[in-house]
């Protein structure tokens, strides 16, 4: 028997659900990869993010021969290309991990009606270790609130990590296009990216268990150097499982102290927010569109669309904004911690909305996962799942003070600000003045812009 493992954000061999089901039972499989046909710019993702593709891809294409196989790429309409790649190889199954985005979701609907039950449709579980209705409230209804959702999501047991198929059987005799490059979107390189593929991926995870892990919650919001687990764009495109970063991350914190096995822990519950923005975006795919929270849907917002553009090139004068954006512009990746102030700051200091900056990150992010992306958008302006939202308004200055107060971190990213004193770094110039001849000014006066949020939010709360 013939089957199609169809790889999507799973692009890797080692202990890929999909994968193993096609293989279990020691059917030839046919692996392929369906490039999207688009051209030139998009709204959901950019140069980085495809390089980062790319990479995988090759690894990937890497990884199969080493098994005797090889990645097949087709390009366009998925439901067209794999049904046509059915017909010419005779596979009778096509498998996949399921996508928890909408987009995605469309497209495995499509596939099942267009197969007819003429070709078996497969689809698995793997993005996350609990997915779709697995947590619920005790009344059945999907959780709108973090906390409850984790305590849920925490009960349920775990499925543990497998290994990688022994075989995947004969290498497919059919058509392949070339692996891809940035040359076929019309895109060229635009910063410097963190290493693709499955091997670096893992490598990663082993550092971070290793190292990273038992100081996790005390390093974790620091923005300079390596204080994360840096694996955000290796779950996103299932470089490593969920599976196998929970299992190891569990086994390594319940070998520590006390003291470090709690640091640990603030990890998990990362990985708990992760499938939580999933479960939101599954019950509620409008948030792509709306607020989640109903009170604000439809309230405009008064920002300067001249300003985006300072914000989108970190010249704001607000330093550790900056920071944060010409590290997005220069890498695709933004610390945690700095993604919540620069969010925050475009919704809440300069009022413009927070879609605007969701395409922007997704856009430049290298992870770019999109639920994780618009819940941490939804939650900076005050729109999302939270339970007391839209008058959390962090202050850059006092953020910096707290996080980076050595101004490691700024100074990395803003050179003409490398000789002025971190002290001064974390508070306002005095009016009229600036913190390095070649810095802008702050554009904004965070006090007097908090208070205008304040009202804006309250008087359109007090519409509804």
């Amino acid at each position: 028997m013939v089957k199609i493992h169809w790889f999507r954000r799973d692009l890797r061999v080692t202990d890929n659900t999909s994968l193993a089901a096609a293989a279990a039972d020691g059917a030839d499989v046919v692996p392929v990869y369906v490039i999207s046909g688009w051209r030139g710019a998009h709204r959901w993702t950019g140069p980085m993010r495809q390089e980062f593709l790319c990479g995988c891809l090759r690894s990937l294409d890497a990884n199969l021969r080493g098994m005797g196989s090889r990645l097949i790429i087709r390009e366009g309409d998925p439901v067209e290309g794999l049904l046509r790649l059915a017909g010419e190889c005779g596979a009778a199954e096509i498998h996949f991990n399921r996508d928890p985005d909408p987009h995605g979701r469309e497209v495995e609907r499509r596939l099942a009606e267009r197969a007819g039950g003429r070709i078996g449709v497969f689809p698995h579980k793997d993005a996350c270790l609990h997915e779709r209705d697995e947590v619920l409230t005790a009344t059945g209804e999907p959780f709108r609130v973090f906390t409850p959702y984790s305590r849920a999501w925490a009960k349920l047991p775990k499925e543990a990590p497998r290994g990688r198929p022994r075989s995947l059987g004969a290498a497919p005799r059919v058509d392949s296009l070339p692996l891809p490059d940035l040359g076929l979107w019309g895109l060229t390189r635009e910063g410097t990216i963190i290493e693709p593929g499955e091997k670096a991926a893992r490598a990663r995870l082993a550092t971070f268990v290793g190292g990273g892990l038992a100081g996790y919650g005390e390093n974790r919001d620091i923005p300079a150097g390596r204080t994360t687990s840096r694996l955000s764009q290796d779950l996103r495109f299932g470089l490593v499982s969920i599976r196998e970063v929970f299992a190891k991350c569990r086994e390594k914190a319940d070998a520590l102290a006390a003291g470090p096995r709690a640091s640990a822990g603030k990890y998990e519950s990362e990985l708990i927010w992760r499938e939580f923005y999933m479960s939101v975006l599954w019950h509620f795919p409008q948030v792509l569109e709306e607020e989640f929270n109903p009170v604000f849907r439809g309230m405009r917002w008064p920002g300067k669309p001249a300003d985006f553009a300072r914000w989108c090139a970190g010249e704001t004068g607000f330093p550790i904004v900056d920071a944060a954006m010409r590290q997005l512009n220069a890498t695709g990746f933004m610390h945690n911690r700095t993604r919540m102030i620069a969010a925050m700051f475009l919704t809440k200091d300069l009022q413009l909305d927070w879609r605007m900056g969701e395409s922007y990150f997704l856009q430049k992010l290298v992870d770019g996962e999109i639920a994780s992306n618009n819940g941490g958008w939804q939650w900076s302006a005050g729109t999302g799942a939270d339970a007391a939202p839209y008058f959390r308004i962090q202050n850059p200055w006092t953020q910096t003070a707290r996080y980076d107060a050595d101004g490691r971190y700024i100074k990395e990213w803003i050179p003409e600000l490398r000789d002025v004193p971190a002290a001064a770094l974390a508070a306002p110039p005095e009016p009229g003045k600036r913190l390095a001849p070649n810095y802008p000014p702050p554009m904004v006066d965070h006090t007097a812009a908090r208070d205008s949020t304040l009202e804006l939010f309250a008087s359109w709360k007090a519409r509804s």
